[in-house]
């Protein structure tokens, strides 16, 4: 079966066409800066589509180019928030769609990106079947302890306000191949999973199921990230706002200044290592605060899942930063845990050991695959509904 996979951002959309038998990508692409432009008229410069649905026939294009006369199956869409309503992916129609834009509120700078993606393919292709692959389905095993907060129950009943949990396809996906190369069973598998990217979150994993997770109602809770802040004292935006702050000035400030750039200057996670390799104090001080507080859930999270078997690092930087494991990995001696410095370094593609025979938990990195994951899912939900 060929599926295409669509994440769709507000000014951009990333897709790969793959083939799920195979397990292979037959194109890939990125289509960005939508609706920056006047999409060819006029007399000013050509930035970009005037919206989703020309830039998806820039992917239409593409396809044809690459692929002749090959024929889509399914579209499956990256989904970022499925609140309570969705556990696991499912079969578009008109009445999902709206669901999915009523959790607007919840992923305001995602869900409706999300929803433009899926509009646009439904007035290209309207009998293509196309398939939702919610980021936060994987953490609903989450239990109730760990997604509540300790506020009013008004604000959960008439709200909605709890952790969710974001990352969870790249989650669910880095648990069955970290089990597969421990030579253990899935529901056999209880592990701490880092998936640092420029988003990064750590969640707990027991019997193969999520018990706990970093980020909680938005992807902002939790880690120290390339531009998010994390975890932070609440009083501090109360102080703020008192003393003039707006709440758009305090999301921009938690979100796209914070985190690595707001420690740093930089929210690359290779120039920073670089920098503080050179000397740099600031750069020194942003990868002790991001190490220390992973470090923290890493020995929280080990505990929330009874004696972890594995911890799993993955995403950009999990699986190419050798300096930032090691530094994590330094903070872990009364867990017992000890990188070879060998296979630490080492670069491969390959889900591997890097921790010694000698360490009390095995320490992997396996890469995430969230497109193979979701292709995966669109194929297993379409073959489902077609089934007699």
């Amino acid at each position: 079966m060929l599926v295409l996979v669509i994440n769709s951002g507000s000014s951009s959309l990333k897709y790969q066409v793959r083939d799920v038998a195979a397990g292979t990508v037959l194109t890939e692409g990125l289509i960005e800066k939508i609706g920056m432009g006047n999409g060819g008229d006029g007399d000013g410069e050509i930035e970009g589509p005037r919206d989703h649905a020309e830039a998806l026939e820039q992917v239409d294009a593409a396809i044809h180019q690459e692929l002749g006369g090959l024929e889509l199956a399914a579209v499956g869409h990256r989904v970022v928030h499925g609140g309570e309503r969705f556990a696991e992916p499912v079969l578009i129609d008109n009445e999902i769609t709206r669901a999915i834009e009523r959790l607007n509120p919840l992923a305001p700078l995602h869900n409706p990106a999300n929803v433009l993606g899926i509009r646009a393919i439904t007035r290209k292709w309207p009998d293509m079947p196309q398939v939702a692959v919610f980021d936060t389905a994987f953490h609903r095993t989450l239990p109730e302890h760990a997604w509540r907060y300790a506020v009013p129950d008004e604000l959960y009943t008439n709200h909605g306000i709890r952790r969710y949990g974001f990352h969870g396809t790249s989650h669910e996906y880095v648990t069955r191949r970290a089990a597969a190369l421990l030579d253990l069973p899935v529901e056999e598998f209880d592990g701490v999973i880092a998936h640092l990217g420029n988003g990064a979150s750590v969640t707990a994993i027991r019997g193969g199921n999520s018990v706990d997770t970093s980020m909680g109602f938005t992807p902002l809770e939790g880690l120290v990230m390339g531009t998010r802040s994390g975890d932070l004292d609440p009083s501090i935006l109360v102080f703020l706002g008192r003393a003039g702050w707006t709440p758009e000035d305090l999301d921009t400030m938690l979100n796209r200044e914070s985190g690595l750039k707001g420690l740093a200057g930089n929210n690359d996670m290779r120039s920073v290592v670089e920098a503080s390799e050179s000397g740099d104090a600031k750069a020194a001080t942003a990868l002790a605060v991001t190490s220390y507080r992973l470090a923290k859930y890493i020995g929280g999270y080990h505990v929330a899942v009874g004696g972890a078997k594995a911890l799993v690092f993955t995403a950009g930087i999990g699986e190419n930063s050798h300096q930032f494991r090691a530094l994590v990995a330094d903070r872990l001696g009364a867990l017992g845990v000890e990188l070879d410095a060998g296979l630490n370094a080492e670069r491969s593609r390959d889900p591997r050991v890097i921790s010694t025979a000698g360490s009390a938990i095995p320490v992997l990195v396996v890469p995430t695959d969230e497109e193979r994951a979701i292709a995966e899912a669109t194929a297993a939900v379409v073959s489902s509904s077609v089934a007699p």
